[in-house]
Formats: C-alpha cells, sequence, structure tokens
C-alpha cells in the first residue's frame, strides 16, 4: 500500500498520524509472486501474510497496544498511538485493497468499527449545503444517517432508481457525492455500474459503490470506475456473524489519507481481535462465498416455481430484470434472495410473510447477512425501511447448509 501525505497537526495529536508505512512482504500475498499475479480466490487465503521466516508464524498476531514507543517528531507512518494507527489492522487492510484494487494501481483499505462508521466517513465528504446522489433501495440506516446530515448540514438528497442509467446521469448534475448499491438492498436491482460511475466521473462527481452483496469476488468497482468502495465487513468478508466492522478502500491516497483523518478524529476505530478475526473469516471467503452463490440460484429457480410464492427476485434468474447485466458486469449472482409469498385468502400481506418466518425451523429469523447461516427476515418490520419496500417482503440470505435442508425447511414454511 503506497504511503499517503502527512496529516496536519491538531490540538491533540490526533489527527497526525498518515497513512501506515506496510512492508511489501511483511503483509503482502506473498514473497516471490506480487498479489496481483494471484486469483482472488487465492488471495484471500494468501494475502495479509507475515513475512516468511524460519520458524516465524505462518498467521499474524493480535497485538495489544494502546500507544507506542514514540520519541521526538511524530512523523507520517510512525506508529505512536492506536487510535491514529494499529498495526492490528494492516493484515486484514493490505488484504482488502488487493482484492479491491486489483492489477495496476494498488489500493489502500481502511478498517473502520462498523459499517456505519465506514458510511459515515463517507458522507462527511459532502459540504454543507452539498447533494448527494443516492439510491432509493439501500441499506436503511445508512439512509437515515442521511436524512440526518441533509437536516442538519443543508444537504440536497437526490433519490434515484438506481437500475435507470438515464436518471442516474440526470442526478449527478451538480452534485458532491453519488453513492451506489448494486445488487441493491432489500430489492436487488442492478446498475449498470460502468456506465453510472463513468458518467460521475465526467460530471466531477465523487462515486462510492457499497459492494457488500457483491463481495470483491462478485465484483471490483474501482476496476469499473468507482472513487471508493464499501463493505459492511460484518457480512461476507468476516462471514461469522460474531463481528461488527467495515471498511473502504480507494485508489487515491489523498483521500485514504482524509478518511483515516475521519477515523482518527471521530474515533471510529476497530478493536486488534475482531479484525483478527475478520481476516481469519475471510480466508475462507471463496469457499463460502461459492456454495452460498450457488445454493442461492437453485432455491430461487424452485421458488420460482412455487405454488405459494407470488414474486421472488434473484440476478440468477433468466427473467429478473437485473440478470443480464448481472450477468455482463459480475462473476456470480449473489447470495440474497428477495421471496414475496403468495397471498391467502382471509390473511394479509404482513401477516402471511410474519407467518413464514415463525414456521421456518433451520433458517435463522434475523437481520444480518453474509453469515455461514441462512437468515430471512420481513425488510419492513423496520419503520425506517423505504416504503417503496413491498410490506410483505422476506429478504433471505443463504449460508453453505445443505441445499435440500434449506429448501425442505422453507417449502413447508411457505405451505404451512
Amino acid at each position: 500500500m503506497s504511503t499517503t501525505p502527512e496529516h496536519p497537526d491538531t490540538q491533540h495529536g490526533a489527527a497526525q498520524h498518515g497513512a501506515p508505512q506496510h512492508d511489501a512482504t511483511e503483509h503482502g500475498a506473498a514473497q516471490h509472486t506480487g498479489p496481483s499475479a494471484l486469483a482472488p480466490a487465492t488471495l484471500v487465503v494468501a494475502a495479509g501474510r507475515p513475512a516468511r521466516e524460519q520458524g516465524g508464524h505462518i498467521n499474524p498476531s493480535v497485538p495489544l497496544n494502546s500507544t507506542y514507543v514514540s520519541r521526538g517528531v511524530v512523523t507520517s507512518g510512525e506508529l505512536s498511538y492506536a487510535r491514529g494507527d494499529n498495526d492490528a489492522w494492516h493484515p486484514f487492510e493490505t488484504a482488502l485493497a488487493a482484492l479491491e484494487a486489483g492489477a495496476g494501481v494498488p489500493g489502500e483499505g481502511i478498517v473502520f468499527g462498523s459499517g456505519m462508521a465506514a458510511i459515515a466517513a463517507v458522507f462527511s465528504l459532502v459540504p454543507d449545503g452539498g447533494t448527494l446522489v443516492l439510491p432509493r433501495h439501500a441499506y436503511q440506516a445508512g439512509m437515515v444517517l442521511a436524512r440526518q446530515i441533509s437536516e442538519r448540514h443543508g444537504v440536497t438528497l437526490r433519490y434515484v432508481d438506481i437500475a435507470d442509467t438515464e436518471a442516474v446521469v440526470a442526478a449527478l448534475d451538480g452534485a458532491d457525492l453519488f453513492l451506489a448499491e448494486s445488487p441493491t438492498n432489500p430489492m436487488l436491482e442492478v446498475a449498470d455500474l460502468p456506465a453510472v460511475l463513468a458518467a460521475a466521473r465526467v460530471a466531477g462527481v465523487r462515486s462510492v459503490v457499497d459492494n457488500t452483496f457483491a463481495t470483491p469476488l462478485g465484483q471490483n468497482p474501482l476496476e469499473q470506475g468507482a472513487d471508493i468502495v464499501l463493505h459492511s465487513v460484518t457480512k461476507y468478508l468476516a462471514g461469522h456473524s460474531d463481528v461488527v466492522l467495515g471498511a473502504l478502500v480507494t485508489r487515491d491516497a489523498a483521500l485514504a489519507a482524509t478518511l483515516r483523518e475521519h477515523r482518527t478524529l471521530h474515533g471510529s476505530i476497530a478493536g486488534p481481535f475482531e479484525v483478527w478475526l475478520a481476516l481469519r473469516g475471510l480466508r475462507t471467503l471463496a469457499l463460502r462465498f461459492e456454495r452460498a452463490q450457488a445454493t442461492a440460484a437453485e432455491l430461487a429457480r424452485r421458488l420460482a416455481e412455487h405454488p405459494d410464492v407470488a414474486e421472488v427476485r434473484h440476478p440468477s434468474l433468466p427473467g429478473d430484470p437485473g440478470h443480464d447485466r448481472a450477468k455482463a458486469q459480475m462473476n456470480g449472482f449473489g447470495a440474497i434472495l428477495g421471496v414475496r409469498p403468495a397471498p391467502r385468502a382471509g390473511v394479509g400481506p404482513v401477516e402471511r410473510a410474519d407467518a413464514v418466518v415463525d414456521a421456518v425451523g433451520l433458517w435463522l429469523p434475523a437481520t444480518s447477512l453474509g453469515g455461514v447461516e441462512s437468515m430471512l427476515e420481513r425488510r419492513r418490520r423496520w419503520g425506517t425501511e423505504a416504503h417503496t419496500v413491498p410490506e410483505d417482503l422476506l429478504r433471505l440470505s443463504v449460508g453453505i447448509e445443505d441445499v435440500e435442508d434449506l429448501w425442505r425447511d422453507l417449502d413447508a414454511a411457505l405451505r404451512a
């Protein structure tokens, strides 16, 4: 990872820490093979390893330090206080940057204490009175934060149907930041990312893509023209429903410095052990995501023919509105499904959907996604979810269990 410019001094010295000066072999993919030469399925295993030394560790340790030995003037890249920079973060940040940036210009990863902390850092790039373009369907907590920023700082919010390329391009005029999700949460709409990101660059609008659903194995938005990639590390990257983390990746060193400064001054930092767990989870991402995607596609196919299902959304289905785009620009179709149960006489749509959630035995009723376990929930149970999301929409996060076990449980719940 490249070194970022030194931050200006502050009263408490919080922002004087520049980007970490990561050694290419200490945390690289390997000592003899550059990260760009490795396939993504190999990078998740190889990147972020310690240097190969006789008797050395094959996994990074968990350094527990709040401060470091430091004398004299603090310089950029020097470890001095763990809120500004922390060597516990470096292996994961290096590995994620290698996955997202790919070949060519190296990327810089920045881990945060949560996905929301990463979103807040991104939104801080919008000036008071500025304009933020964002999808009408996206992660609901991020949309709540956007509305608060709008009310407090006079930021104009322009909501767009992310699948309507012409509408997105028109909304970019005079904007300061463009946030994209593709596929969207929870409606699974697919954007023409190359087109809208190219339009943002022409318009001089900074672009951010939330890549949580697709993961770096499904698509690489930096390669498609994005300035920043956003992740809820909690989900697929860590993959075991046991940590809460977020991350950003960018190829712009000055922008990385700004985002790190936000992390330092706002204290939105990650714990060493949580980041270590995320790196351990990352090692199996390729296997987990391949299994989950394959199972999701098979479940989508069966659900589309189920008599008790009114609608199913998954980009793998030939009739899905996002199928052609996803096939052209993604590696796979992801492992999230949207399902609306068929109506029943005398039963309202909300009660019908809730009954399915109550009837499952293997699927877990839970709000998260991307773990090894399969989960489902009715999204509009959250009062902050967009009102254009159908009240009876069930979001299913497919895990790595046996497909037949998952199907029997879901089929029985739908028929119950």
